[in-house]
């Protein structure tokens, strides 16, 4: 059974624009990264680069442009896979340059197993558990926006262009801060703290995403800013000397990231652990007949089977993944130089893979994948994979921790791809894409962004360094994520780890499980799924309060359409809001790599920044993202789109 689009959408012009975009946008990504410790996402903005660039050449579609936004998307998340872990191998002093094959096999073959490992969780996720996958809903509408216009291209327009130039204001002329952020010490010792990213992309996100996902998410932020960092500078700093030192004189807003960074995103990555088993026991039904299903599909008759339901074939899914994990082994074996070790690497890699990859598709369909914690989720992988090799190789290891990090980072890779790769399916769901060209085109993708990634990172590490400068005069790449990794696994083999924060934090996530259960069983239309709130945890609170504000803005539309309208179809009446909140994501999407470019060129981040007499100062910057949301409930009150 064949739809008339079915044969336009792998065609060779869309392979080769993704293939340009995705190289183009990887190597922005990477370098953001290691800047700021964030990458972009970048389905949306191919999407609406290949709209422009296919409809000159005539004779463009939906599922065609799908594809190049879904190749594309890849380069988002091999870079953000490579440069959360890889760069920790210099930052070791194991590497003293990115070896390209090394860093062509890890990533390449991480990504390629992240695609495979997505292929039966679509069905687990996307078809079963029916979660919204916010960033994929919102690609959907962008493309579907370029078939049938009408006035919700309007929305969609004004939305992107505003968030546009408010994230070049910000980004690129430094008209305020990009967050608002307030603190200071009641006492002596106790630290207050607010803050909040003055991103429309997120508003974007908190309304798609809904108020039940943005207070657990602003639930998680309070326990960490609001209650365990006073409580730990007030009570426990004092045991902690090297700690206490770095805090004397510090303002109490460095204060608190200084221990946040320290000790309680600690909390987070217990609350994950703890999380990430749970959700991998309560979906096992679900995975188990997502393959099942699979393995029926590769059996039947091709004609019986729609294009929207071909998945590539379960047989293929298991070669492959037997195919990719040899040559991981080989590369196992050469750092550790233990056929046993490599073999259990080998192991550890491939269980905590699937996963994590599970894991990780899992918050990207309640928080997408711009917020998905892939970095909490590698630091748990290199944390179990640490105490393994621990067991075998000692303490005091200097191989240990390469070997951790080595098997982090080809699970960061599939784990970034998988939750990528759903965000994609599940706009092709919705657009009526064959998930197999999409699978495929995400394989080819990941391919070509990890083919760039060594010579993007030698060059950044030449030009600025990463960790520390290159040359006097410079300031080094902070790469955040990478660091943290680094101290992980050598904090395991060489002792300083704080369990007792994880250990609290597995408390935390298992009190959260409980009464997620016990809301479950009452039947209570609020849920509170332990992964929203531990990403909540170790994420900072600026992050999470623009989610939360953008998820009230939904409800409170929602609430108004049920006064006025309460024969609407609820579909068609968050359409508005729904276009509105997609123009956001992608408009800042889309400027967010975009001043990449200058910076990269310049090597100035300061670039395109104005004298710092014309900057308003971040009380301007808080007035406009206020004026985002009464605009997007404006918009989102206005009715459904006909």
């Amino acid at each position: 059974m064949s739809t008339p689009d079915a044969a336009r959408q792998l065609t060779f012009r869309a392979i080769a624009l993704s293939l340009v975009l995705t190289v183009l946008l990887a190597a922005a990504n990477a370098y953001l990264g290691l800047f700021a410790g964030l990458t972009v996402a970048t389905a949306i903005p191919a999407a609406v680069v290949s709209m422009g660039v296919l409809r000159l050449l005539g004779r463009s579609s939906i599922l065609e442009n799908n594809i190049v936004a879904t190749g594309a998307s890849a380069g988002s998340s091999i870079a953000a896979g490579t440069i959360f872990t890889i760069p920790a191998l210099v930052i070791m002093g194991h590497w003293t340059h990115f070896e390209y094959w090394w860093v062509l096999a890890i990533a390449g073959l991480g990504g390629l197993l992240g695609v495979l490992f997505s292929v039966p969780l679509r069905r687990t996720l996307i078809l079963d558990q029916k979660l919204q996958f916010p960033e994929g809903v919102a690609t959907a509408e962008v493309l579907k926006v370029s078939v049938d216009p009408g006035p919700g291209l309007k929305s969609l327009s004004y939305a992107a262009a505003a968030a546009a130039l408010f994230k070049l204001a910000l980004s690129g002329l430094k008209f305020s801060p990009e967050s608002f952020i307030t603190a200071r010490f009641f006492g002596e010792r106790t630290i207050g703290f607010f803050g909040i990213s003055l991103s429309p992309a997120l508003l974007g996100v908190g309304y798609i995403v809904g108020l039940n996902i943005g207070a657990l998410m602003l639930s998680g932020g309070a326990l960490s800013w609001w209650v365990f960092i006073p409580w730990y500078n007030t009570f426990l700093s004092g045991h902690d000397p090297a700690l206490s030192a770095q805090l004397v004189g510090l303002p109490a807003g460095d204060a608190a990231y200084l221990i946040w960074s320290k000790q309680i995103r600690f909390i987070g990555v217990g609350a994950m652990l703890i999380g990430g088993i749970w959700s991998l026991w309560s979906l096992r039904k679900s995975l188990l007949s997502g393959i099942k299903t699979g393995l029926k599909l590769r059996g039947a008759a091709g004609a019986d089977v729609p294009d929207t339901e071909r998945d590539l074939p379960m047989g293929m899914i298991m070669t492959g993944i037997v195919l990719f994990v040899i040559p991981l082994f080989a590369l196992y074996y050469v750092v550790v130089g233990s056929l046993g070790i490599a073999l259990t690497m080998a192991v550890i890699m491939v269980v905590a893979g699937f996963v994590f990859s599970s894991v990780s598709g899992y918050m990207a369909g309640l928080v997408g994948s711009s917020n998905n914690p892939v970095s909490g989720i590698t630091i748990s992988t290199i944390l179990f994979a640490s105490l393994i090799l621990l067991g075998i190789m000692g303490k005091g290891s200097t191989v240990g921790p390469v070997a951790a990090i080595m098997i982090g980072a080809v699970t960061c890779n599939a784990a970034a791809v998988a939750g990528d790769n759903l965000q994609d399916l599940k706009a092709g769901q919705l657009i009526g894409a064959t998930p197999w060209r999409q699978q495929v085109m995400l394989g080819i993708g990941a391919l070509a962004s990890a083919a760039v990634m060594a010579p993007v990172l030698n060059l950044l590490l030449e030009a600025y360094g990463i960790g520390t400068p290159a040359r006097e005069g410079v300031n080094a790449l902070a790469a955040p994520q990478a660091t943290l990794m680094a101290s992980v696994a050598s904090g395991i083999f060489g002792g300083g780890l704080p369990w007792n924060m994880v250990a609290t934090g597995a408390v935390v996530g298992a009190i959260t499980i409980a009464l997620d259960e016990y809301l479950r069983r009452t039947g209570a239309s609020w849920r509170s799924p332990v992964l929203a709130v531990a990403v909540g945890i170790y994420l900072p609170l600026e992050l999470s309060t623009p989610i939360f504000v953008g998820g009230l803005v939904a409800e409170l539309a929602t609430r108004w359409h049920k006064r006025r309208n309460p024969g609407g179809d609820p579909e068609l009446l968050k359409q508005n809001g729904l276009l509105f909140s997609a123009g956001l994501i992608a408009g800042e999407a889309i400027v967010g790599v975009l001043i990449a470019i200058p910076i990269v060129a310049s090597g100035n981040a300061d670039v395109l920044a104005v004298a710092e007499s014309m900057r308003p100062g971040q009380w301007a910057g808080l007035a406009a993202l206020a004026l985002f949301c009464w605009w997007m409930h404006r918009v989102a009150t206005r009715g459904a789109r006909t």
